[in-house]
């Protein structure tokens, strides 16, 4: 066995000099280092008495553990009565094998920087410019898998990510990160970033059950008792106002807390959704019935009782005001504060006692996106045409020839629509307050 002589480190300081030299590091194996800069490795060596040299190629490709592997098997082939005449295209082969995994491992990106791309590309174009997603990987999926190579990615990992979120009782989030997980390996798929979806063979049937499409609608009961439980539920006058809103004009609570004051001319009873704060990109004016203006008016005098510096640009004012230019409030906020207070467990935290079942219905739980359909169904029930209300809740139009024939907007029919739902929603609460 050849007692080597030289170290990486020696061959990378193996500087040109004025002359050719020869660098040796034993067993017939050399370095070669050319006034101009040049370097490759070298095997000397003797056969039918004469010697000869081979080529192993360029130090700066072939490594010094490659130049001993292949001056090992030119020796062999020596002693076998060989010239080693193959070792310089089989180096070629060795070096170029190994630059082709080193670019391969360049490319290959971990889960984490795909979802960047994702986002960047595609999840920035949603309404929210991606943040409930990126919120969602953030916190419940890149933690888990977020540094593994995304064609490392297994059906095993995956579940890993729905099984914590299941063990939690949260079913519904746990299939909603199944599926957003789902669609960033077919963006990465039809990038040439993986070859297989690790989530193709993961229904989402099979977590926690099956969907069931969401139908509660409030009855006029329920609404009734539900102005009744309010004033004593503790609940954020933000929030009190964004239930009626919500209720009378069926709009978004996404909407609401994305509305500023910009938006609201309350002398002419309007509210404009811009298109960056529309889910459906839509921009959509709002005419207030009287009782919902009285929402708005309720919530500018509280901002504008807010003290000096403080004054709030959003019409869902802060509750917690920090700095010289509060935030908005979060939707998911409003929807927290109003389940926290249908909770069949222990009371949260920080909460009034005996708060945490007010306002629970006759007809059981309830979300502000209930409202809003329930809003919808009491147009309807009171003589709104259906393709009415539908405009009023600011959907988009799914048939595509409808959308680009039928261009007739329907803007006296939605005032009409908002005048009825409005005048119905205060019919119910002056009776309330009538019988109280």
């Amino acid at each position: 066995m050849a007692l080597h002589q030289l170290t990486d480190l020696r061959v990378k300081r193996a500087k040109p000099g004025p002359a050719e030299y020869l660098v040796a590091d034993g067993g017939g194996l050399y370095l070669r280092v050319r006034p101009h800069g040049g370097r490759n490795w070298q095997f000397g060596y003797t056969l039918a008495g004469k010697r000869h040299k081979a080529s192993l190629g360029d130090a700066d490709a072939v490594t010094l553990a490659l130049a001993r592997e292949e001056a090992q098997r030119a020796r062999e082939a020596v002693a076998a009565g060989q010239h080693p005449e193959s070792t310089r295209a089989r180096v070629a082969a060795v070096v170029e094998a190994q630059e082709a995994a080193a670019d391969a491992a360049k490319r290959r990106e971990t889960v984490r920087s795909t979802f960047g791309r994702w986002h960047e590309t595609d999840l920035k174009r949603h309404a929210d410019g991606g943040a409930y997603v990126k919120r969602l990987f953030d916190v419940e999926v890149l933690p888990r898998i977020g540094d593994l190579y995304m064609d490392e990615v297994t059906k095993s990992d995956v579940l890993r990510v729905v099984d914590t979120l299941l063990s939690r009782g949260v079913e519904r989030t746990a299939k909603v990160a199944l599926s957003w997980m789902r669609q960033m390996c077919g963006y990465a798929m039809d990038r040439g970033i993986i070859e297989a979806d690790p989530t193709a063979r993961i229904r989402k049937s099979t977590i926690g059950g099956k969907d069931v499409e969401r139908d509660r609608v409030l009855d006029d009961k329920e609404i009734k008792v539900l102005a009744a439980a309010l004033p004593d539920a503790s609940l954020p006058a933000a929030a009190t106002a964004a239930i009626w809103i919500t209720l009378s004009t069926c709009c978004r609570i996404g909407e609401i807390a994305a509305a500023r004051w910009e938006h609201v001319d309350l002398k002419a009873g309007t509210w404009y959704i811009p298109s960056e704060n529309s889910k459906t990109r839509e921009p959509l004016t709002v005419q207030l019935s009287p009782f919902a203006r009285r929402q708005f008016e309720s919530l500018h005098e509280i901002n504008a009782a807010m003290p000096m510096g403080r004054v709030s640009k959003w019409v869902l004012y802060p509750e917690r005001v920090q700095g010289e230019e509060p935030g908005p409030v979060a939707p998911k906020t409003i929807t927290k504060q109003i389940g926290d207070r249908q909770r069949d467990g222990k009371p949260l935290k920080n909460r009034a006692a005996g708060v945490e079942r007010a306002l629970v219905l006759p007809g059981g739980r309830w979300t502000p996106h209930d409202l809003r359909r329930t809003g919808a169904t009491i147009m309807v029930r009171l003589g709104v045409l259906p393709a009415v209300a539908d405009r009023c809740l600011n959907h988009k139009e799914q048939n595509s020839i409808r959308r680009i024939y039928l261009r007739h907007q329907y803007v006296p029919e939605m005032l009409a629509a908002w005048q009825v739902l409005g005048d119905h929603v205060e019919q119910l609460l002056r009776a309330k307050s009538e019988r109280a």
